[in-house]
Order: structure tokens, then C-alpha cells, then sequence
């Protein structure tokens, strides 16, 4: 007997490999995929073609699924507080998905829990850019509040005139920023965190990432580092996923 049908919204390479692993545990796929030469389309068989921006289809996605998930992040919550006020099951939460997409909340929201993160700030001016980078030191990290992934939407300026064209671009294509003091970093882990309705939480092993050009290009697990500082990075996993 089937264990149960997931919906997912997207149907690129992450929804290619949620399929893949949901055939051993017999859980069905549903697809709301943008077009039907994506793929995940191409190995899925019960797929709607359509936008995830149009209420109808993801309404006609829920319908036939248990539960919805994502491929990708870049879905409208209020759309999905919808379909969660019609009583469908959404994984993660509208809630969540708001503040995965809101680079400026998680700042604020994480950073007044407690949660370490560089120093930041709100980009509403040219002017602030400026005074950011007085207190922080050039070079400075220029972040496209929303819709940035794969590299796009962060950009390193190095003086004024960078700064300009940056703050310009973005102006012009309605895009809110935030500044960050730029870091030398070390290396970047991933860390996922499943939670069950009533609280019970599993946490993966944790990736080591390899980024060119703002780009995942390797991942390394399990990671070789020290035993505390993956201990550490759990644990910041865990107490984000209990915060939000």
C-alpha cells in the first residue's frame, strides 16, 4: 500500500532527486513543474505543467497530494498561507518559506535570538551604503534582499563608484539590499534539519560545500573537520529550526 503522495513545486534537479529516493520508500510524486522538458519532469509521470505564481495550479497540486514540498524557494508564502488555510498540509510552513526569502528578516529575526552573524545593515540609500562601509571597511558584501540564489544578486564592491552601480542596477529593478562587512571564510557547511509535526527532529550529517564563483560545485561528506566544530554546527541547526 502506497505510503503516501508529496507534492512538489519546481521541477529541477533537487525534485529529480527527491523522486529517485521516494520509489524504495513507495511514496508517490506529484509535480508542478514550469515546463514539461524540465528535469524532473522527464522521470516523473503524474506532472502539471504550469507557473508556481498561479494559485489554480498549486490549488490543483495540493488536491492530489498529502502534503507539499518545494524544489526551490522562490514561491509567493502568501499563496501558500492559502492553501494552508484551506487545511493543506505545506512543508516547510508559509511561515518559514516568508523568512527563508527575506535575506533582511533573517538577519533581524536570527540576530535578535541570539544567532552569530557578520555585521549588516539595512540598504534604503546610496547614502547608507556609504556610511556602512566607513564603520565596516572597504571592501563591503552587497546582498539583493530577496530572490538571489547561485551567485546572483551578491555583489563585492570595493569603493564609491562600485557601490554606485550596484545601488543603480538595483534601484531600477526595484530590488531592496542589505550591506554585510565581507569575510575571510574558512569553509561553508550545510546542515539539514527535519522536523515531525509533534517536534521529533533528525539531523543529517553535515556537508562540507565547495563554492566557485558563488556556486556549489563539490560536496564533501563526511565533513574532515574537528569533532566539536560539527558539534557546534548541529547544534546552530537545531536551535534555528526550534527559533523559527
Amino acid at each position: 500500500m502506497r505510503s503516501g503522495v508529496v507534492g512538489v513545486v519546481g521541477g529541477g534537479q533537487l525534485a529529480r532527486m527527491m523522486a529517485q529516493a521516494a520509489i524504495p520508500l513507495d511514496i508517490g510524486i506529484v509535480l508542478l513543474a514550469a515546463d514539461e522538458h524540465d528535469g524532473a519532469a522527464q522521470v516523473v509521470p503524474d506532472v502539471i505543467v504550469g507557473s508556481p505564481d498561479d494559485p489554480d495550479h498549486l490549488a490543483s497540486l495540493a488536491r492530489r497530494c498529502d502534503v507539499v514540498t518545494f524544489d526551490h524557494e522562490l514561491v509567493d508564502p502568501d499563496l501558500l498561507a492559502g492553501l494552508e488555510a484551506a487545511g493543506h498540509a505545506v512543508r516547510p510552513s508559509s511561515s518559514s518559506m516568508s523568512l527563508a526569502q527575506d535575506k533582511r528578516r533573517q538577519r533581524r529575526e536570527l540576530g535578535e535570538a541570539g544567532f552569530p552573524m557578520p555585521r549588516w545593515a539595512p540598504i534604503d540609500a546610496l547614502t547608507d551604503i556609504q556610511a556602512f562601509a566607513e564603520a565596516a571597511g572597504w571592501p563591503i558584501v552587497l546582498k539583493a534582499s530577496s530572490g538571489g540564489y547561485d551567485g546572483r544578486g551578491v555583489w563585492t564592491v570595493a569603493d564609491p563608484d562600485e557601490a554606485r552601480a550596484v545601488w543603480e542596477g538595483a534601484e531600477a529593478a526595484g530590488t531592496m539590499l542589505l550591506a554585510e562587512e565581507r569575510l575571510d571564510l574558512d569553509r561553508e557547511l550545510a546542515v539539514l534539519v527535519a522536523r515531525t509535526p509533534s517536534g521529533d527532529m533528525a539531523v543529517y550529517p553535515v556537508t562540507e560545500t565547495v563554492q566557485r564563483g558563488g556556486i556549489c560545485h563539490e560536496l564533501r561528506v563526511p565533513c574532515r573537520l574537528d569533532p566539536a566544530l560539527i558539534r557546534d554546527a548541529e547544534d546552530a541547526a537545531r536551535e534555528i529550526a526550534e527559533t523559527i
